[in-house]
């Protein structure tokens, strides 16, 4: 991996928290999904899991670290690496695609958590039913933040990669 390739998951990992930080008072509406989806559309499923990982740390350094650290590393590093995988094979409607991915990511993220929550409390049903608003607040979140930055991070990738222009 590139210099500049660990530059920009850096400074993507920068904007996330920064984006965490300011949306922290409205509940489960965040950008730190929509850039993990992206960065790893663009750059590949090991970014994605990178870019999840340092993102998550940052911000609960500052927001509070705790066992749920753990779990959102690894909910959002297997939303990276599905994104990643989706940009190997997605050519056609790509905006439409990651928002849908994005729109689902968000359900997947709270259905993980009341997952967690099962093997540690024996509780499920009533978690994960009393999350879904939550969860809904997450996926409209992502979409909008995915249609919003779609094109400048395709600008910014073009930049690094190639062959992504017939995506626009």
């Amino acid at each position: 991996m590139s210099t500049y390739r660990l530059t920009l998951i850096a400074v993507l990992a920068a904007m996330a928290t920064v984006g965490r930080f300011f949306m922290q008072h409205i509940p489960n509406v965040q950008p730190v999904t929509a850039i993990i989806i992206l960065s790893a559309f663009f750059l590949g499923p090991l970014s994605g899991f990178m870019l999840a990982t340092i993102t998550t740390y940052l911000t609960n350094l500052a927001l509070g670290m705790g066992i749920w650290t753990l779990w959102q590393i690894l909910a959002w590093s297997l939303i990276g690496v599905i994104a990643g995988f989706l940009g190997k094979f997605v050519r056609r409607h790509v905006r439409l695609t990651l928002s849908v991915f994005g729109f689902f990511s968000g359900f997947l993220f709270g259905f993980f958590f009341a997952f967690i929550n099962y093997l540690v409390s024996g509780k499920f049903l009533g978690y994960y039913i009393l999350g879904l608003p939550f969860d809904f607040y997450h996926a409209i979140s992502n979409v909008l933040f995915i249609m919003l930055l779609y094109r400048p991070f395709l600008l910014l990738f073009n930049r690094e990669l190639t062959g992504f222009n017939q995506r626009k």
